[in-house]
């Protein structure tokens, strides 16, 4: 009688030993399966989603043919510099370190794009007619970037404003202390540019401590076609 106790007792744990091995088994690969049916279905989603298009100098949508897109952000402050982008080539920027306080003027041929010269202007304690002779050469068919940084307008005379004005810009009579502007336009051009944006200075109403917020304006210019 002693013999069959022990040897129910041993078939008892022999019973539960196989269970547990067969239920281990079961789970184990239910759950191996399910990570790698779980991994396949990230992977086959990852591949589906789109990449994101790349367009130049980051706009929103491409450009047409014949067309030139473009970017320009005025400065931040008096802290983070101004930008100038054309056809996905940085014309002025910080990294370029050709920026700098004041007015930051970009000439480019609006046949090739090719880029003619910069410059940058300080409209506080520079002086203006650098600006004038700057300008003195441009042809018809030059392309002239803008992008304020700090202050654009303390040292600008009627004649530069005058200039400006005859580029296709509505604001530059208007640009004061401390003002946002960015402005594209050009020489020979019979209407006001479309491409143009301007805060004025107001302690009420600035984003930064003493300057209005920065402003961007991007789009598509039309080439010259001769």
């Amino acid at each position: 009688m002693r013999w069959i106790g022990i040897i129910r007792i041993l078939v008892i744990v022999f019973t539960l030993l196989s269970t547990w091995f067969f239920v281990e088994k079961i789970f184990s690969s239910k759950w191996e399966a399910s990570s790698l049916h779980s991994l396949f279905e990230k992977e086959v989603k990852r591949d589906t989603i789109p990449e994101k298009k790349h367009r130049k100098c980051g706009n929103d949508k491409e450009c047409p043919q014949n067309y030139f897109a473009f970017k320009v952000i005025s400065g931040a402050a008096n802290v983070v510099g101004p930008s100038i982008c054309l056809e996905d080539k940085i014309l002025m920027s910080n990294v370029r370190n050709n920026i700098g306080r004041g007015l930051n003027i970009a000439l480019v041929n609006a046949s090739t794009t090719r880029l003619i010269k910069t410059g940058h202007f300080d409209m506080y304690s520079g002086d203006v007619k650098d600006v004038q002779k700057f300008l003195a050469g441009m042809k018809e068919g030059t392309l002239i970037f803008i992008a304020s940084f700090d202050d654009p307008a303390t040292k600008l005379d009627d004649k530069t404003r005058d200039l400006f004005t005859s580029y296709g810009s509505s604001y530059a009579k208007k640009l004061g202390f401390r003002d946002s502007w960015t402005f594209v336009g050009g020489k020979g051009l019979k209407n006001k540019s479309p491409f143009e944006q301007h805060i004025k200075n107001d302690k009420e109403n600035n984003k930064y401590d003493g300057w209005p917020e920065v402003l961007e304006i991007s789009g598509c210019i039309p080439k010259k076609m001769d």
